[in-house]
């Protein structure tokens, strides 16, 4: 588009909830970008890099009259970012851009570990509304096979750490992700961390390798048997069944999903779970993804 004044370094993703928003990219690529099952930022050009403040602030300036009420803060955890620095976006933000209500970012729960709350909150006022946090699953040998760097107590400390400042947490399981090996324990674990910290959302991804199979199977030790379409549904279930959530928007509407679910937990759980089972147990019945629409 001709007329839009800012110049991402390519690929640039989102969740799908932040399709109206306003990307901003602040950091190129991912601080981390070890984990094993993800090659979103492998390309040459996004080896990470954050982007100078001057550069933010210029970019704020360029796009300051655009009418949007939702700013996206890209790539893959803009939060890795000092207090300070995001102080200062978010504050140019606030100011040059007031119709802004919400402001967004992905965030590894590593990201949080060194901000307090008091920082957080600080940063809630100047309009931080939610950060999308991959927890990817509750269940530490797998976390430790994928190498995402993360445990299930960092999870947990940095989802409450969150909740505590006022910030919303979108998190994000990515079904399969244990192969069928530890597909239980992972669904089970998952569960678990999810019901320890009650985040606002809570979306599930199927697992995928649109570049291939190789580096998870390196971390797996070549022991990673991807889940086929009804033992992905299974898991779900699973992970449903133990889920004891109170007021969390859930969504399995991601291109990578076959089956599409959406609703509130604890309210809608026994609807989602029949629609599961019915996919289980009535095949055809319920209407699938196909697999040409399918996507990371």
């Amino acid at each position: 588009m001709s007329y839009f004044p800012l110049d991402y370094i390519e690929p640039v993703f989102r969740p799908p909830s932040e399709a109206r928003s306003l990307i901003l990219q602040v950091t190129n690529g991912c601080s981390y970008n070890q984990c094993t099952f993800c090659d979103m930022y492998t390309a040459p050009q996004k080896k990470f890099r954050p982007k100078p403040e001057a550069e933010i602030l210029a970019d704020i300036d360029k796009v300051a009259r655009i009418q949007v009420s939702k700013v996206f803060l890209a790539d893959g955890d803009a939060m890795v970012l000092s207090v300070r620095r995001l102080q200062a976006i978010l504050g140019a933000i606030q100011t040059k851009m007031p119709q802004v209500q919400r402001v967004s970012a992905y965030c590894l729960p590593s990201n949080i570990k060194n901000k307090s709350v008091d920082d957080l909150k600080m940063l809630r006022e100047l309009g931080l509304g939610m950060v999308y946090v991959g927890c990817e699953s509750g269940d530490d040998e797998v976390l430790g096979y994928v190498r995402k760097g993360e445990t299930y107590e960092s999870s947990k400390a940095a989802l409450l750490k969150l909740k505590a400042a006022g910030i919303q947490s979108s998190v994000m399981i990515l079904n399969g992700l244990g192969g069928r090996k530890f597909s239980e324990q992972h669904a089970i674990n998952s569960a678990r961390l999810m019901n320890e910290t009650q985040p606002e959302f809570l979306s599930t991804l199927v697992v995928s390798f649109p570049l291939g199979e190789e580096r998870i199977q390196e971390g797996f030790e070549g022991q990673f048997e991807a889940l086929g379409q009804m033992d992905l549904f299974r898991e779900i279930q699973l992970l449903l069944q133990n889920l004891e959530l109170e007021n969390t928007v859930f969504r399995s509407d991601h291109a990578s999903n076959y089956l599409v679910l959406k609703g509130n937990l604890g309210a809608d759980k026994a609807n989602m779970l029949e629609m599961v089972n019915t996919a289980i147990n009535q095949p055809g019945r319920i209407p699938l993804r196909p697999e040409w629409m399918r996507g990371l």
